[in-house]
């Protein structure tokens, strides 16, 4: 397993104080947010001045331009949506190419499992059937994150099933696809909407699996809602997990998610990650 730091805790971070606090931890890969979110350096219209600033700065602090996260929802009721998203994922892929980025993070969308039916769920499966085409010929690999929905509260959220977190969902989402799309296996968010032991998740899967997400949610005593967390801090069974994940050898990326403390929690998951060694 390789650690790095993922992108989405870094979202109110600028990228080269990302990269200063991933090279001090001592890691050598960072995910590299591209018009995912508004803060991101890099959006749809990126100059090439700016990749190549971008190179720059991970040449400048040893970091490996290896992976890169977007953001997409190819599970909304308008096809006419999903397809404007399909155009902004190839734009990122055409960035990643320019980058020789290998891995690209996406999603397959966050809508109820229950609702992705019929034109819903073959408008999923052909807009991630046309970015596995695109992304082969530009030798980037398109890895779909298990993710589920989420209803945001003031106090938290809660995760509801999707079709990338449903086990039995994703597994007929997989047998429809292009096997150049590959999977970024996140067990915190199968642990979110219910899933007690992600890693028979992962055993499932594991022949797509080549990039891994790790973070953690605990739960508020009163309502159950989550908050994000460290690495260690929920009562999932990180010894079963992490037991399950020694044979894989990709990238495993760090996703704290509080942007207020993004750094201390990164070095607290890690601190933890490193001790069930």
């Amino acid at each position: 397993m390789i650690y790095g730091n993922a992108s989405w805790g870094f979202r109110e971070t600028p990228l080269k104080e990302q990269l200063q606090i991933t090279s001090e931890m001592g890691l050598s890969l960072l995910e590299l947010g591209i018009a995912g979110h508004e803060n991101d350096y890099l959006q749809l219209n990126a100059t090439d001045a700016q990749l190549a600033q971008v190179k720059e700065w991970f040449d400048q602090y040893g970091i490996s331009l290896l992976c890169a996260s977007t953001g997409n929802d190819f599970t909304q009721e308008s096809y006419k949506d999903c397809i404007s998203c399909l155009d902004n994922v190839i734009k990122v892929i055409d960035i990643c190419a320019k980058l020789n980025i290998k891995y690209l993070r996406i999603f397959a969308g966050f809508s109820p499992v229950r609702d992705v039916i019929g034109k819903r769920w073959d408008a999923m499966i052909e807009c991630l059937n046309r970015v596995g085409e695109y992304a082969k010929n530009a030798r980037v690999i398109p890895v779909i994150e298990t993710h589920g929905g989420v209803n945001p509260y003031e106090d938290g959220v809660e995760h509801f099933y999707s079709t990338s977190s449903e086990p039995e969902a994703l597994k007929k989402m997989l047998s429809e696809l292009n096997p150049y799309l590959k999977i970024n296996f996140d067990p915190a968010n199968l642990y979110a909407v219910g899933i007690e032991h992600p890693e028979m998740v992962y055993k499932a899967i594991r022949d797509r699996v080549v990039y891994v997400h790790l973070k953690d949610f605990v739960k508020l005593p009163k309502t159950g809602r989550l908050l994000p967390a460290a690495c260690g801090e929920s009562d999932m069974d990180w010894k079963s997990l992490m037991s399950a994940l020694a044979d894989f050898n990709g990238p495993a990326l760090i996703e704290y998610e509080n942007t207020e403390d993004i750094e201390d929690g990164c070095r607290r998951s890690l601190d933890f990650l490193k001790s069930l060694n």
